[in-house]
């Protein structure tokens, strides 16, 4: 054999040995997610729902809003685009970097300089923008599990009846309900997370989410 095939073959045989380069490994982002999601519409909706001291009670959220609700669930749908979980990236990166962040800034900067007029239209077509993107993401929802297709649901009937309370469409009696309809949504967002990081710890399934597909 010639010297210069002993090399080849040396070589080969070497980058053989290297182990290949693999990008680093992300753990499941759904659970932190969603759970971030979940606290904060749950404790937006008791506040809806008159519980707490109702709508004095408020400004409790706002923290949850920028932080828990709003950049751990956006860090989540940034986590969810590196895995290529489209579903999960879209939801995350949406409520958490769009909704809960513009809601802090909403209540805290930009209603207060509104007339109570003005700001319940202005809020009603707010929450109807996020009512229809709510809508389509519980149509793709049909192609994940019973949990997550839980959570869009009453998130979207959230959103209807807040449109309507903020609309001026019997605000009194629809804003409870829509509270007690969000606190729903944000125990099975908790359901959801519960189950995936349960799941994941234990390496079995044994908190079922039913899956849809």
């Amino acid at each position: 054999m010639a010297a210069h095939e002993v090399t080849h073959v040396r070589t080969a045989t070497a980058a053989e040995a290297r182990p290949a380069s693999r990008l680093p490994a992300f753990a499941d982002p759904v659970p932190v997610g969603i759970a971030g999601f979940g606290m904060t519409t749950f404790v937006l909706s008791c506040v809806n729902a008159g519980f707490f001291g109702g709508s004095a009670a408020a400004p409790m959220v706002l923290g949850l809003a920028i932080f828990y609700g709003g950049l751990v669930q956006l860090l989540a749908g940034l986590w969810a685009f590196a895995k290529g979980e489209t579903f999960a990236a879209v939801a995350f990166c949406s409520y958490g970097g769009g909704f809960w962040l513009s809601y802090f800034f909403l209540v805290r900067y930009i209603a207060p300089q509104m007339s109570a007029s003005v700001a319940g239209n202005a809020i009603g077509l707010y929450l109807l923008a996020w009512l229809i993107f709510t809508f389509y993401m519980t149509i793709a929802a049909l192609r994940t599990n019973v949990a997550v297709l839980c959570v869009f649901v009453t998130l979207t009937a959230t959103y209807l009846l807040l449109v309507l309370a903020e609309l001026g469409v019997a605000s009194s009696s629809l804003l409870p309900i829509a509270g007690y309809v969000g606190i729903t949504c944000g125990v099975t967002a908790w359901y959801v997370a519960f189950a995936h990081v349960t799941n994941a710890t234990f390496g079995r399934d044994l908190i079922p989410t039913r899956p849809l597909a």
